[in-house]
């Protein structure tokens, strides 16, 4: 998933870059992901297509397109097996590599990710899921490829303890697998500098998660509806607003709610990378979001932040750094009930800023310690150079 529009992934496969280029600058790293030329050009590092089938993330409704993706699977399993092979390490940096929070077929990613864990098994190749989230899976093919994935990896950590749950939930022997906080708080954070009024409102082309199909139309109205009827509610107070985004796919939320509110106080921001979004949120009086790396980069920027929450992983990120009283479904979007959080939100606007100042602290000193430990797993001191491969 990496270089394929979602900055979130992105800023994972960042951090983890900088660990390895701090710790272990003798290491050879290549990438193997959906967007190669991407992580080449930003990044630096060589990169593979993860699929021979080009067409792989588009529907296949033509004969030719279901015959190309089913021989693509196959070719995959072969091309993955001699990636992996030529590897000492591979590293799945962060990311939902281990759960269905948004809708996911299992011959997509999931078989993805079991032929890069089967093939490290076989071939003796370290495959090491860094600081991932889970979430329990409805879909029987989904949960089983997603269980032996886990099983088969040579290192598990997580990003929080209901990703562990939900592996230990899967059958996945949890007992030397730990928790550490998102790979993204490893990430520089800008200097605060607000801008007085403003508010940053993070958007999604949300329609639910994975089980939510047959009613995945209904979600979306009713959560367009609820942050356009906020940010119009917003503006009448005249504040100024900055929509986020945290995946390409979301520029049409964001072009129907500028459209629908039709005012210059709101703008919309073209980050792009969670550098720029850290920068927005940090000149921002309070946030408002959706996207989990968008409250990620919010909370490190030590900005007040309202969670849109669709996951219980946006729940434990917002319990974890102490403002756990400020998350809202997103599902079921309530302007008016939105607007009296966010205002007593900021009631308490200096003293969420002292409780983020103390739990960013907190959070580096863990992920040095995840650094640390991930070092002494698969860095075992050795007199040749190791070869250090990234893919999600």
């Amino acid at each position: 998933m990496l270089g394929s529009g979602n900055l979130g992934n992105d800023g994972s496969l960042e951090a983890v870059l900088g660990y390895l280029r701090a710790a272990h600058p003798e290491a050879a790293v290549d990438a193997l992901c959906g967007g190669p030329e991407v992580v080449t050009a930003r990044y630096g590092i060589p990169a593979t297509r993860l699929h021979w089938y080009r067409g792989e993330y588009r529907t296949a409704s033509r004969a030719g397109a279901i015959a190309g993706k089913g021989l693509g699977k196959l070719v995959d399993a072969v091309r993955t097996a001699a990636w992996v092979r030529r590897h000492d390490v591979v590293i799945v940096p962060g990311m939902g590599v281990l759960e269905a929070t948004l809708p996911l077929r299992p011959w997509g990613f999931p078989y993805a990710l079991f032929l890069l864990c089967a093939s490290g098994r076989l071939l003796g190749t370290k495959v090491a899921l860094v600081g991932v989230g889970a979430a329990p899976i409805g879909s029987r093919p989904t949960r089983a490829l997603v269980r032996w994935s886990a099983r088969l990896a040579a290192h598990r950590s997580y990003r929080d303890a209901l990703s562990r749950d939900a592996m230990r939930a899967m059958g996945v022997d949890t007992t030397r697998d730990e928790v550490h906080p998102d790979l993204a708080f490893a990430l520089p954070a800008p200097p605060a500098h607000p801008s007085p009024g403003l508010v940053c409102v993070g958007v999604m082309d949300f329609h639910g998660g994975d089980d939510d199909r047959a009613r995945s139309e209904e979600i979306h109205r009713r959560y367009l509806d609820g942050v356009t009827r906020f940010v119009r509610a917003l503006v009448q107070e005249g504040r100024p607003v900055r929509l986020l985004t945290g995946d390409a796919c979301d520029a049409a939320v964001v072009g129907t709610i500028l459209d629908a509110v039709d005012s210059p106080l709101v703008t919309a921001s073209r980050a792009a990378s969670l550098a720029d979004l850290m920068k927005e949120t940090a000149a921002a009086d309070a946030v408002v979001a959706t996207r989990y790396h968008n409250l990620v980069c919010a909370l490190k920027a030590g900005t007040p932040t309202l969670a849109l929450s669709y996951a219980a992983k946006s729940d434990a990120l917002m319990t974890r750094m102490g403002l756990d009283a400020y998350c809202h479904p997103a599902r079921e979007v309530d302007a008016d009930r939105l607007l009296e959080q966010f205002r007593a939100l900021e009631e308490r606007s200096a003293g969420l800023r002292r409780t983020l100042t103390e739990r960013n602290r907190l959070t580096t000193e863990q992920l040095d310690r995840q650094f640390t430990a991930l070092t002494a797993a698969l860095f075992p001191a050795t007199d040749h150079t190791h070869a250090v491969r990234e893919t999600p």
